[in-house]
């Protein structure tokens, strides 16, 4: 699947609640506190809710790329 816009922002969903509604959340919260504008946030929302949960999840995942935080 390829990105809705070619960015990601600094998060790893392991551990987050598995509801649609959470994981929205959380990748609306972190993509607005790394500087993203509300219409690439919403251009990302918009993909995500066009399929089923896995194209939800799948989608948010092509957008997230946790930063290795082991030094």
């Amino acid at each position: 699947m390829k990105k809705v816009i070619d960015k990601t922002v600094n998060l790893n969903l392991v551990g987050v609640n598995g509801n649609a509604f959470m994981i929205m959340g959380v990748f609306r919260k972190q993509a607005k506190k790394e500087g993203w504008t509300s219409e690439e946030i919403e251009d990302v929302m918009t993909e995500a809710k066009s399929g089923d949960y896995n194209h939800l999840l799948a989608t948010i995942e092509n957008h997230c790329e946790p930063l290795n935080e082991e030094e």
